[in-house]
């Protein structure tokens, strides 16, 4: 396994109607990577945001979809998807706060 940092494990918020009305119960939602376990993403989460506390990590392996271009037909790369759960005294994390 690579050396991740904890800056190289966050690499996007995902943005949906499901995830935006799960920010509610402070459930937040984002693409990591694919070799982070859940300690390493707790961790990227609580050293990105100052003032949140991690309550519980759920983390799904979803693989690349099937796209064909003519008669080659392949896949597009894996990714993995974190939601995070904050405790209920964490504060906010602001890269939602806009949307």
């Amino acid at each position: 396994m690579a050396n991740i940092q904890y800056y190289d494990v966050i690499l996007k918020p995902v943005v949906t109607e499901k995830s935006m009305n799960a920010m509610a119960d402070k459930k937040y939602t984002f693409l990591v990577h694919t070799d982070a376990n859940k300690t390493m993403i707790k961790e990227a989460v609580e050293k990105m945001f100052p003032g949140t506390k991690v309550k519980k990590v759920n983390t799904m392996n979803l693989d690349g979809k099937k796209k064909r271009r003519g008669m080659v037909v392949g896949r597009t790369a894996a990714t993995k998807k974190a939601i995070v759960q904050l405790t209920e005294d964490s504060k906010e994390i602001e890269i939602f706060a806009g949307l």
